[in-house]
């Protein structure tokens, strides 16, 4: 597979993640609870069916996931004309430790 069918979508560098951006994208009860299902940790396709909003357009799960990718919380992996997305944990608690627990815990189950 070559680079191009297989890259990285821009975000911004650890030391770029601001806080008042990363709660602005988790403002929207959509990005909450797509943050509650990327903290599973693993990796997950862009199917609104797999990530429990079925009920969206799959475009609309997009723009959410693209707003949450610019703000620091996730990062998108590009693999031919699919989408791979993943919390980048490490990074936020590296950057604003306590922030993701506190925030997980407080969703409802």
């Amino acid at each position: 597979m070559s680079e191009a069918e297989n890259e990285w979508l821009p975000q911004p560098d650890v030391e770029d993640i601001e806080l008042v951006k990363v709660l602005q994208a988790l403002a929207d009860p959509v990005r909450l609870s797509l943050l509650k299902v990327y903290a599973a940790g693993r990796r997950f396709s862009c199917s609104p069916e797999e990530l429990g909003v079925a009920h969206l357009h799959k475009s609309t799960v997009s723009h959410h996931m693209k707003i949450m990718r610019e703000a620091g919380l996730t990062s998108t992996r590009a693999v031919g004309r699919n989408r791979y997305v993943q919390l980048r944990r490490d990074d936020l608690d590296a950057r604003f430790p306590g922030l993701l627990d506190s925030l997980i815990k407080s969703l409802p189950d």
